[in-house]
């Protein structure tokens, strides 16, 4: 199956949400390296610092097309503005770490949930072409309320293809795990504790499932080139156990067990059973489709020849046949992590 993107870029009018954020510097990156002279693209977020930082290394003087533009998701009437003229919006807004959401709920629906809502309408609106948004692994079966609001968010969006009426207007879901190096993560808190000699472990059996930020752009690509709307895309990507991140960034650091916080989980799940009657798997990546639906099938199994997933599949972190060797995870942080391991 052909997984690499052949978007033209070039005559695009896109829109990114959270776009100051690890995931959109990356996008916009991406975006301007191949069409520099891209029709429009336009960061909105609501941090002027973080704008103002990112227009030091993308200006609008070397490139024309890029727009810089201030607003929050939660404001549909700023997001209204936004989007008038834009064909393509990449949602990568939200609020995501899980001790913040179960201390302060409401605010995480307010963004996560109700900023989904607000997008949906928006794009409605003003006639966009297409919406991926991104999702993440703590969605499936969530447990805590980051995941909660991210499985709502995924709801949204994948039922908003209900209500497009005559419009040509698609909305899909790219769903992945931890992205290395990304703010907050566990590899830059680690890389920044082994100063001290001591790297907590919430729990030595915990595991995880591991994406570059250029395969999660990458993915993105692919989805807008290949979405017909209503899909979670998922893909097939290794795992790490916590240890072995520990023994590759600080081999001669002590380990701390603190115990799991609350709303994590030991294994992080991707695909659940329940989900498996309605999954197909198209090579490089699986797709959730809504409902079993045939249609979507078929069309996948005429251009990628797609098949279904055994009844009662799941993909989580713990059972996942790849996972990453202390070696492995060494040369992935030099490659894609600023500051790199220690030799």
């Amino acid at each position: 199956m052909q997984m690499t993107t052949n978007l033209d870029l070039k005559r695009k009018r896109i829109l990114v949400t959270g776009g100051t954020g690890s995931f959109g510097k990356a996008f916009v990156r991406t975006v301007l390296a191949r069409a520099p002279d891209i029709a429009r693209l336009v960061i909105f977020s609501r941090d002027e610092l973080k704008q103002f930082e990112m227009a030091q290394e993308f200006s609008q003087a070397r490139y024309p097309g890029l727009r810089y533009f201030l607003g929050d998701v939660r404001d549909e009437k700023r997001l209204n503005r936004a989007l008038e003229g834009i064909d393509i919006v990449v949602h990568a807004a939200a609020l995501k770490q899980v001790p913040a959401a179960e201390y302060n709920p409401f605010e995480f629906v307010r963004t996560n949930i109700l900023g989904a809502q607000n997008l949906v309408e928006a794009c409605l609106d003003n006639d966009v072409r297409q919406l991926v948004a991104l999702s993440t692994d703590k969605a499936a079966a969530p447990i805590n309320l980051y995941g909660a609001t991210k499985l709502c968010s995924d709801k949204i969006f994948i039922a908003a293809n209900n209500i497009v009426g005559s419009r040509d207007t698609r909305f899909s879901v790219v769903r992945y795990g931890n992205v290395m190096g990304s703010r907050g993560s566990v590899i830059p808190f680690f890389m920044e504790r082994r100063k001290t000699g001591v790297l907590p472990i919430t729990d030595p059996a915990m595991t995880r499932f591991n994406i570059s930020l250029k395969e999660g752009v990458e993915m993105v690509l692919w989805a807008l080139e290949n979405g017909r709307g209503g899909e979670i895309f998922v893909p097939k990507i290794p795992s790490y156990r916590i240890v072995d991140v520990a023994e590759a960034i600080g081999p001669e650091c002590k380990l701390d067990i603190i115990g799991i916080r609350p709303g994590e989980k030991i294994h992080e799940e991707m695909i659940t059973a329940s989900d498996s009657g309605s999954t197909i798997d198209l090579g490089r990546y699986y797709a959730i489709l809504p409902s079993a639906d045939g249609a979507r099938h078929k069309i996948y199994q005429e251009r990628f020849g797609a098949k279904r997933v055994p009844p009662g599949y799941a993909y989580d972190s713990g059972s996942n046949p790849h996972f990453l060797t202390v070696n492995e995870l060494r040369e992935l942080i030099a490659a894609h992590v600023a500051g790199g391991v220690p030799a």
